[in-house]
């Protein structure tokens, strides 16, 4: 009888599995906030120049919503929860 520990061989994927992202963070238009609020707060949480928060800030005026950021699932759900803080519709997803 042996008293050596049982080991189990860890078995891995004949392919890499790739991580859980993208996912993007979509702000969607809506009848309260004045562009130059959602142009604001695009500057304030995301630090983009003016020009960018800009022409995001129309795609969702004139589009109905704009991809305004992307990464994992836990980045793009914390983008979303302080986005509502501020807030702005705003829904995550997985990438299509």
């Amino acid at each position: 009888m042996s008293l050596a520990p049982l080991t189990e061989e860890v078995v891995r994927p004949a392919e890499d599995v790739l991580s859980d992202v993208p996912w993007v963070t979509i702000v969607w238009n809506d009848p309260v906030n004045l562009m130059s609020y959602v142009t604001y707060v695009l500057q304030q949480h995301f630090g983009y120049g003016r020009a960018k928060a800009e022409k995001l800030m129309m795609q969702v005026h004139t589009e109905g919503r704009a991809v305004v950021a992307n990464g994992t699932r836990e980045a793009m759900e914390a983008d979303t929860e302080a986005l509502h803080a501020y807030g702005l519709w705003a829904t995550f997803q997985k990438d299509a």
